[in-house]
């Protein structure tokens, strides 16, 4: 979580301050913006943690940078911060796959739950991506004879059917498929099917 940012953006100042000191005294890392545009042009693929966005703001809207932000396919989560008037705008926002909207004034300790929430769903979701992407790798370091007989101990065929299918030795099918598990980090053909499934 330490790496996990909260992005406030924001263009009332005393609303960012007080939001950067509320978070900070919680030992959350926080970063703020005063406008869309320019939390825009600092955004980064590699940012993680979750953005906190005021509905209403001079230039670009907090819902025009939402839009935008999806058509950049950002991953970061966004709660809407929104006034009375604003609810409806932020219901259609929650439509389009933000995570939440509080309405001011709201309350501190809702929040900060809510922020942690999100900076946990943000840490999940990079976790899943580098696991899938070890995996990947993973796979790419097996030899097309280990992929060929990974194929076949995934279709459940045993060591004998797998030699007879690939017209090699016994012995040398039980070598790969040795190969194939500890490069692969597992135990057996079981381990196997559930890491490739996503079940692991």
């Amino acid at each position: 979580m330490n790496s996990s940012t909260v992005y406030i953006v924001d263009d009332d100042e005393a609303i960012r301050d007080a939001l950067s000191w509320l978070f900070q005294s919680r030992g959350v890392k926080t970063a703020d913006w005063p406008s869309a545009e320019t939390f825009l042009a600092a955004c980064t693929p590699d940012m993680s943690g979750c953005l906190l966005l005021d509905v209403r703001m001079e230039g670009m809207s907090g819902l025009q940078l939402f839009d935008r932000l999806q058509e950049l396919n950002c991953p970061l989560p966004v709660i809407f911060l929104t006034g009375h008037g604003d609810v409806p705008l932020a219901v259609a926002a929650l439509k389009k796959g933000a995570l939440d909207f509080l309405e001011k004034p709201f309350n501190d300790n809702e929040l900060v739950d809510r922020v942690i929430q999100a900076l946990e769903q943000d840490a999940l979701r990079r976790a899943r991506q580098a696991e899938g992407a070890s995996q990947a790798a993973r796979v790419a370091s097996l030899s097309e004879r280990e992929r060929q007989v990974m194929e076949l101990i995934l279709a459940g065929k045993l060591n004998k059917l797998i030699a007879d299918e690939l017209s090699i030795a016994m012995r040398t099918v039980e070598v790969h498929r040795a190969r194939i598990f500890e490069k692969m980090g597992v135990k057996s053909a079981v381990e196997l099917a559930q890491m490739l499934s996503g079940k692991a």
